[in-house]
C-alpha cells in the first residue's frame, strides 16, 4: 500500500474522555489522531494473588476503528500524557512505537513504512516545567524522515 497523503489531527483533550470519544467517532476522515493529556482511569478489576478484591486495570479510551499507541504504565502516578490513534485502514503501513529510540512518558515516536521508506511522527506533551523539551535537548538522537512533530509545549509568552 502506498499513501500519497496522510491527514493528521492533534489536540490536547485535558483528560476529558468525552472529547476523545467524540474525536474517535467523528474524525474518520483523518488517518492519525495525536492526543495530549488523555484521560486514564480504572477499566475494571483483574484477579490478583495479593488483593482479594482484585487489582485495578488502568487504561484509556479504545475504539474498534483505531489502533492506539501509548507507553505502558509502570507506576500508577506515571501516566503517559501522549497517545496516538492510527486509523485501522492504515494498518498495512506497519506502524511501530519506538521506545528503543525515545523512552520518555511524554513523548511518542511512531514510525511507518510508505513506498519502502521509513517515516516518523512524534507527539509531545511538555508540562509547565518544560520537562519533555529538556529531555529532548539533553538526548542526542538523530532521526531522519520526521514528517511531523506535534505538541502541547506549554510555552506561554509573559506579555
Amino acid at each position: 500500500m502506498i499513501v500519497k497523503n496522510i491527514k493528521i489531527f492533534s489536540q490536547n483533550v485535558c483528560k476529558n474522555s468525552l472529547i476523545i470519544n467524540t474525536l474517535l467517532e467523528t474524525l474518520n476522515q483523518f488517518d492519525i489522531i495525536l492526543i495530549q493529556e488523555p484521560p486514564w482511569s480504572e477499566i475494571r478489576k483483574i484477579p490478583s494473588t495479593s488483593d482479594h478484591d482484585g487489582e485495578p486495570l488502568i487504561g484509556t479510551i479504545h475504539h474498534p476503528n483505531w489502533i492506539s499507541f501509548a507507553k505502558i504504565l509502570l507506576v500508577r502516578a506515571d501516566f503517559p500524557r501522549v497517545i496516538a490513534y492510527i486509523n485501522i485502514c492504515l494498518s498495512s503501513l506497519c506502524f511501530l512505537f519506538h521506545k528503543d529510540i525515545i523512552n520518555y512518558r511524554d513523548i511518542i515516536l511512531i514510525s511507518f513504512f510508505n513506498n519502502n521508506v521509513c517515516y516518523y511522527i512524534m507527539n509531545i506533551y511538555s508540562d509547565s516545567s518544560h520537562t519533555a523539551l529538556k529531555y529532548l535537548k539533553n538526548t542526542e538522537v538523530n532521526i531522519d524522515n520526521i514528517i511531523l512533530m506535534t505538541d502541547d509545549f506549554n510555552i506561554r509568552n509573559s506579555l
